[in-house]
């Protein structure tokens, strides 16, 4: 009974990781392999929106000194490593890494873009945030979990590996 409850539970985070995995591949996906991005003056335009729209005071110096001079070379870095995370978590390889990365991502994305104000109540910082904290959270489990477990290229390694394994004949 215990056994099947593990697997369920290894399938179900296997799915979410699979899940975020597909849409970090489309994500990426049009970030790398079109130049509107990257080359075009996409990523200049989300963090000028980022800062009209409000962030978070402490990331506002780091978007205007920071992150506006050298945007060509950070917006290459945002596209690839969405793209990276998104392969990652599809194939099941290195995938806490991958999940550090992109909780890392999630927070830099909600301390520059969902800042409620400094006279709003405690819950709006929450209600703001939602469109990158549950991503962030989900993240998270992904780090903790045994995402990798199903459904990924390390299980299909470990199992040919143990196959290879019994099949080989021992010598004295």
């Amino acid at each position: 009974m215990l056994r099947q409850v593990v697997d369920r539970n290894t399938r179900a985070l296997a799915l979410l990781r699979i899940a975020i995995g597909i849409l970090f591949l489309i994500f990426g996906e049009y970030k790398v392999f079109g130049t509107a991005f990257t080359l075009g003056g996409g990523f200049q335009y989300w963090i000028n929106r980022f800062l009209q729209e409000g962030a978070y005071p402490f990331m506002v110096p780091v978007l205007r000194g920071f992150v506006l001079p050298h945007a060509t070379a950070l917006a290459f870095l945002v596209a690839y490593g969405e793209l990276a995370i998104g392969i990652s978590l599809v194939s099941g390889a290195m995938v806490r890494v991958a999940s550090g990365f992109g909780t890392t991502y999630m927070l830099s994305l909600l301390f520059s873009a969902n800042y409620p104000g400094p006279h709003a109540p405690f819950w709006q910082y929450f209600g703001a945030s939602l469109e990158h904290l549950v991503l962030a959270i989900c993240f998270v489990a992904l780090m903790i979990g045994d995402s990798a477990a199903a459904w990924s290229v390390t299980q299909m390694l470990r199992h040919e590996t143990k196959a290879v394994a019994k099949t080989v004949p021992v010598r004295d």
